[in-house]
């Protein structure tokens, strides 16, 4: 089932091309990776699948419908985003923040449906953050703050969700417990789409990889391959393991 159609879209800002004619198609069930470069243009496409940046040309189907035409309302009922370098300025429980990624369901007046504590406690455990409910969310460590907003993002349960870095600042036991978590959402029959540049944990989560470069989407693929690290970053690159255990190991440029 198809759940997002990219159909041609540019941004540009000033003479400066961001996205040049960008197409693609996500399914429920799919875990993507959007790999490339600083400067690829990576950050701006998941905003423009999230609904949260108009491309100058193109447009982005949700399922049936043109995302644009979308009431916020009706998107965050859809979809989570969870931007890269999140802040957070109020010293609110870790509980609460998980709470705020219900907002589009929660009743007008009232508190908590019961149901939605389970869905809070449930986000809490699978982001190894029951111990912290309590604790304000201003006084977490970086890592922790990030499984937070991971938490805050699933708490949902949003048919898409996309999330721009969410392993950045996360110790290995964690970045690998996260993209696990990410890969068995997108296996219930959601659609994940994720930023990444760990390029070892995208070779072995992921079941797609789409890499950008210079604002265009240069390869479309299953797997991550040695040619296609060439391709986006210009470096040679030597795969070992396979399965889960996938790795690579980078070599100098200048090696030939």
């Amino acid at each position: 089932m198809t759940l997002l159609a990219v159909e041609n879209i540019s941004v540009r800002r000033g003479s400066r091309a961001i996205l040049r004619n960008v197409s693609l198609q996500a399914h429920a069930g799919e875990f993507i990776a959007v790999l490339g470069p600083n400067g690829a243009g990576k950050s701006t496409l998941l905003k423009v699948l999230a609904g949260l940046l108009k491309p100058d040309s193109g447009q982005v189907m949700l399922g049936p419908r043109k995302l644009a035409s979308l009431s916020l309302r009706e998107l965050a009922a859809q979809r989570a985003y969870l931007p890269q370098n999140p802040h957070l300025e109020w010293p609110i429980s870790v509980e609460r923040l998980v709470a705020l990624g219900l907002t589009p369901r929660l009743p007008a007046t009232g508190g908590l449906p019961e149901d939605f504590r389970v869905l809070i406690d449930r986000a809490l455990t699978q982001c190894d953050l029951s111990d912290k409910r309590d604790q304000p969310a201003t006084t977490l460590s970086g890592g922790e703050f990030a499984r937070a907003m991971l938490a805050r993002a699933l708490v949902g349960e949003p048919a898409m969700l996309i999330v721009d870095e969410p392993i950045t600042g996360l110790d290995p036991k964690h970045a690998m417990q996260s993209m696990q978590l990410l890969k068995d959402y997108a296996r219930g029959g959601n659609l994940v789409i994720a930023s990444l540049h760990d390029l070892s944990l995208a070779a072995r989560y992921p079941g797609r990889v789409i890499i950008l470069v210079d604002g265009e989407a240069i390869g479309d693929a299953d797997l991550l391959t040695e040619e296609l690290i060439h391709r986006a970053f210009g470096v040679r690159a030597v795969l070992s393991g396979q399965g889960d255990s996938r790795s690579f190991t980078l070599l100098s440029p200048s090696k030939k």
